[in-house]
């Protein structure tokens, strides 16, 4: 088994040590970090299987997210800074119902190496959280990110409070995650949609234009 494998493997099991522990050699032997990121991305739809299966938790989610944290740490530096000057602002959050936050800490961290201001509303956010924050932070994007099945339904509630609220053209709209879908995006009524980090910050900067 190589190291991404066994990385995969080991963040899915929740083996803190262990994924720590090949997190660092996979850095130090100079790997693209997009590779590792990938990897995080295939342990994550594991993790989500296992919860929606009744074998994990929400304890175990919240596990894998502070694994995941100290594994971003790591990634961080590799991933660029180009904070000189903020090129957008988000806001962000995981919609009611998913207390999942793992993808969303992915992308958050790789707007903050692309220059971008964001802010982080946290899991489990009903709509009135982010019509709060639209109205207070002002931002060009809005991403609802949520890992299970559930959160479909909650993306498209938020979305429809954010139309009620009369705030609907004063932002665009990336739903993410690992069960969105064009057909999701269609039925949610977002501008956007994503299950990969890389490929959401991408769909993010050409929402607003820049490169």
């Amino acid at each position: 088994m190589n190291l991404g494998d066994e990385f995969v493997r080991a963040l899915a099991d929740l083996d803190e040590q262990k994924v720590i522990e090949i997190a660092k050699k996979r850095i130090e032997s100079k790997e693209d970090p997009f590779k590792i990121l990938e990897d995080i991305r295939k342990a994550t739809e594991i993790i989500g299987k296992r919860f929606e299966e009744g074998r994990y938790f929400v304890s175990d989610l919240i596990m894998a997210g502070e694994i995941l944290k100290q594994v971003m740490e790591l990634l961080k530096p590799l991933l660029g800074d180009k904070k000189a000057e903020s090129r957008g602002k988000v806001v962000i959050g995981s919609v009611e119902g998913d207390v999942h936050d793992i993808g969303k800490n992915i992308v958050i961290a790789l707007l903050e190496a692309e220059g971008f201001e964001v802010v982080d509303l946290g899991v489990d956010q009903p709509p009135q959280a982010f019509v709060d924050a639209i109205k207070q932070y002002n931002p060009q994007i809005v991403g609802l990110s949520g890992l299970l099945t559930e959160a479909i339904e909650s993306m498209k509630r938020t979305i429809d409070a954010i139309k009620e609220a009369g705030l609907r053209d004063r932002v665009k709209i990336i739903v993410g995650g690992g069960r969105t879908s064009e057909e999701v995006k269609n039925y949610t009524q977002a501008d956007e949609w994503a299950d990969d980090a890389a490929v959401g910050v991408k769909k993010i900067k050409a929402l607003l234009g820049v490169s």
